[in-house]
């Protein structure tokens, strides 16, 4: 999809002339132009080698229009013609013919002839083969397509009168020959294109003497109304002075101007034009998906600053109750063996009271026969076969004597009062679980350094976002505490989800239950440490998100904490982690394009602010949770690598949802570094 995008974003370009310059080849030499082409008529046939050469008969001038058709001034200048019964003739540009195909037929059906005047009104002096090929072959298909004529007359864009004919057009010319087609000059040029007024324009288009010309004219590239005024002034007067207008053809005596196109060249035809339709409408849609997105950014980041800011100020004013009730630590552990000893000692090493309880998952490592070193009156070890994280969090919550738990990753090292200020949040009754604040140890290599920024940034101040609108989606699986009754009545860790956390979150809220974040509840986790363990980890994330989504959608109708949840916590959630995601490589392709097409300063400077909306909220996230501020330093470049990976994660997550397709469980080869950080108590949490 995203290569189809970029390919009609490239043709859109093509049609409007993004990719090409107005700067002309300069004069050169005439060495080897023929004497008779510099010295002959308007119209030049290379095609059979020695060139011949026509001039209109005397006393009849041909009209000629170049650079169209445009919607507002071809029809506007096909009307005087009929007014006068005047024939002319039309050199369109391929991609305003592709662009405009029903003026191309309104020409052809109005009696004038058609010319090819290149796809993208490039100057063929300084082309060569290829380009010319590409150029007359384009121009020639979409006015197949659009009167089913293919053209036999090339009007060579920046041309002149025959005297001006340097070598390079004269090669250029030889080229037009070979490739089947006559090319037309002119002999007086209106000057229309300067806009020096009606009268001017007038005389400037008015014969010298009795010999016949080409006169040029424009019907498109600016305001032509000086051209159509000048023209209902001109015809009258030359028809008084007895002069012939018509088209090129009629005025050199060729038999025609071109000739019927063929079936498949029509057909060609028509799916270029369907091509250049489809590319100017995708365009614009891109261009309107940028401006919204820009806008759902700003007002995000607008959201997001006011809700930290209401949740900093609640959380200073806020009196927590003295919860001295003892708390279990479940840590399923499946194949943890690097990481396992130091979670259970930064449990253990805790200031609240806790129990820990560690349950096997059928780990193939000797990750259970570590943890037997350990156990003792406040550890215990449970051994089961493999099932699976939510069902070894099952086995512990059932095991669990104290109605507070707490569920962490078996890679995950605490501090000692995350505990202690997780539980403190249920002293009010109707709190059912809290989420911690996981943050990233291992984050000395770029990638941890940009999933440190993430974590920060994201998860942090969305989480704030969502505790002030009482609508949290997500308790990670990292660090969170939990009301031990109310998930059993709830029927336990949900099995039918491949994000477990996120889809018991929900349900708890769907129960009447709040869920809170606590920003000093902090968690040191290790994050995948390749590119590949990063993508199996997001695409679980977002898949088990998805699937919790659509399990819990029904929240959208009820009322209370279900109510927030679906009217709230869902729209955000699949608008900012799912929607844009998946729209974002659209997006950026857009800008893209417009830094190479358009005024790169505006795209740039857009992106700045884009950039901007990021800092900001950055910057504060990262002094709220007492972070150095010197690695947002590697923010821009996350832009350019880091995002566009997470956005096909998720393109990935939403095919995969669309399609039914099964995913299972991608475990993380863990490798004991979640200790490259720094923890701020001081102390060395290694293994």
């Amino acid at each position: 999809m995203l290569v189809a995008v970029v390919g009609l974003l490239a043709l859109h370009a093509v049609v409007l002339g993004g990719f090409h310059s107005d700067e002309t080849a300069p004069q050169s030499t005439t060495a080897n132009v023929p004497d008779s082409v510099r010295t002959g008529g308007s119209l030049i046939d290379a095609r059979n080698g020695a060139p011949d050469v026509r001039r209109p008969a005397d006393k009849t001038l041909a009209l000629t229009f170049d650079d169209g058709p445009d919607p507002t001034w071809t029809p506007a200048i096909l009307a005087v013609l009929d007014r006068y019964h005047v024939k002319a003739t039309f050199f369109v540009t391929g991609a305003h013919a592709a662009e405009y195909p029903g003026l191309v037929r309104e020409i052809a059906a109005h009696g004038h002839d058609i010319g090819n005047h290149t796809a993208t009104h490039v100057d063929l002096r300084s082309e060569g083969d290829l380009r010319t090929q590409l150029e007359l072959r384009f121009t020639d298909l979409a006015v197949a397509g659009g009167a089913g004529v293919s053209p036999a007359l090339v009007r060579p864009p920046y041309s002149a009168t025959p005297a001006s004919v340097d070598d390079p057009a004269w090669r250029s010319i030889q080229r037009i020959g070979a490739a089947g087609k006559i090319a037309v000059l002119s002999d007086t040029d209106s000057e229309d294109w300067q806009r020096p007024g009606v009268a001017a324009i007038v005389a400037n288009s008015m014969p010298k003497d009795d010999r016949g010309t080409v006169l040029l004219m424009h019907d498109a590239g600016g305001d032509r109304s000086q051209t159509v005024a000048a023209l209902d002034r001109l015809i009258p007067a030359l028809q008084a002075q007895g002069w012939r207008l018509g088209t090129v053809s009629d005025a050199v005596g060729l038999a025609s101007a071109g000739a019927p196109a063929g079936f498949g060249q029509i057909a060609a035809g028509w799916l270029l034009i369907g091509a250049v339709q489809t590319s100017n409408v995708v365009a614009d849609l891109l261009a309107a998906l940028l401006i919204v997105a820009s806008v759902l950014a700003g007002l995000r980041t607008v959201v997001m600053l006011i809700t930290t800011a209401v949740h900093v100020r609640r959380r200073r004013s806020a009196k927590l109750g003295a919860v001295t009730a003892p708390a279990t630590v479940i840590i399923p552990a499946y194949n943890e063996r690097a990481g396992i000893e130091a979670t259970i000692r930064s449990v253990l090493a805790s200031d609240h009271r806790v129990a820990v309880i560690v349950v096997d998952d059928g780990s193939t490592d000797g990750t259970a026969e570590l943890v037997e070193r350990y156990v003792s009156r406040r550890v215990q070890l449970i051994r089961q076969a493999n099932a699976g994280k939510a069902a070894a969090l099952n086995t512990g919550i059932a095991a669990a004597r104290t109605e507070l738990v707490v569920l962490v990753d078996g890679d995950t090292v605490l501090e000692p009062g995350t505990v202690r200020t997780l539980v403190q949040h249920f002293a009010d009754p109707g709190i059912g679980a809290v989420s911690g604040n996981a943050k990233v140890g291992n984050r000395r290599s770029l990638l941890g350094q940009w999933q440190h920024i993430e974590y920060v940034i994201g998860f942090n101040l969305d989480r704030r976002l969502y505790d002030v609108l009482e609508c949290m989606p997500t308790v990670p699986g990292a660090i969170g505490a939990f009301r031990r009754s109310a998930v059993l009545r709830l029927g336990g860790i949900p099995l039918d989800t491949l994000a477990e956390d996120t889809d018991l979150t929900m349900a708890m809220e769907r129960a009447g239950w709040r869920v809170v974040y606590e920003q000093e509840a902090r968690a040191w986790t290790e994050a995948p440490a390749t590119l590949g363990q990063l993508w199996k980890q997001r695409y679980r994330w977002c898949y088990g998100t998805l699937q919790a989504v659509w399990k819990h959608r029904r929240a959208v109708l009820e009322r209370g904490a279900a109510g927030r949840l679906g009217r709230r916590g869902l729209p955000y959630l699949l608008l900012f982690q799912v929607l844009l995601p998946v729209l974002a490589p659209l997006v950026d392709a857009a800008a893209i394009f417009g830094i190479l097409t358009s005024d790169w300063v505006t795209v740039a400077g857009y992106w700045l602010v884009f950039l901007a909306l990021q800092a900001i909220p950055a910057m504060i996230a990262f002094r709220l949770d007492g972070e150095r501020v010197r690695s947002l330093l590697l923010l821009p470049l996350q832009q350019f690598v880091y995002r566009q990976l997470m956005y096909l994660v998720v393109v990935q997550s939403v095919v995969t949802a669309l399609a039914g397709a099964p995913l299972p469980w991608h475990k993380l080869h863990r490798t004991g570094l979640t200790l490259d950080a720094a923890n701020p108590s001081g102390r060395d949490a290694g293994r």
